[in-house]
């Protein structure tokens, strides 16, 4: 279906071709077409008009560097779930993000805080079992500390993202 081809991954890149961002298919071809972004791979997959059929960009590169500031994430659910690799972090079973929640390690009634350091992603199972209590009173632990999305974070997604594509691997440095 074309509505899924133009949802992929692709890669973007710096004009220093430093990976800064992953973005839709859709956003990589309105950056090319506008002259802002140059596609530097292609996959073999191609969308058509009726003038002409345009392959879709597998990575892009700005055209002009852009100075990236220190990033820092909005803290969302879609984000934690991100961080902590669609994975309930008691259990350690990676589910579609429909089947997780969001966990607060101490509880909020206990003033634990909706924040980077005390959200996980939890299935809901472990969810209930936790309950009220911390993981130590629980008797369950954490595979990761739970810490802010950093700019390691985010290359390490990349990596993720891009393991399935070969054209992706000179750009992230294995």
């Amino acid at each position: 279906m074309a509505s899924d081809r133009l949802q992929q991954p692709v890669l973007v890149l710096n004009a220093s071709y430093e990976p800064i961002n992953i973005c839709a298919v859709r956003r990589a071809l309105v950056l090319v077409l506008k002259g802002v972004a140059s596609a530097e791979e292609e996959s073999v997959q191609s969308i058509h008009s009726s003038r002409a059929a345009i392959r879709l960009p597998s990575v892009i590169r700005l055209l002009e560097y852009r100075r990236i500031p220190h990033q820092t994430r909005a803290l969302s659910r879609k984000n934690i779930l991100m961080r902590d690799r669609y994975t309930c972090q008691y259990c350690h079973r990676t589910m579609p993000s429909g089947e997780l929640t969001l966990d607060h390690v101490i509880p909020r009634s206990r003033a634990g805080e909706s924040a980077w350091e005390n959200l996980v992603a939890c299935c809901n199972p472990c969810n209930n079992r936790k309950g009220n209590r911390t993981p130590e009173e629980a008797g369950m632990k954490l595979l990761r500390l739970p810490r802010p999305f950093s700019l390691h974070t985010s290359r390490h997604l990349m990596r993720m993202l891009g393991k399935g594509d070969a054209q992706w691997r000179k750009y992230l440095f294995y």
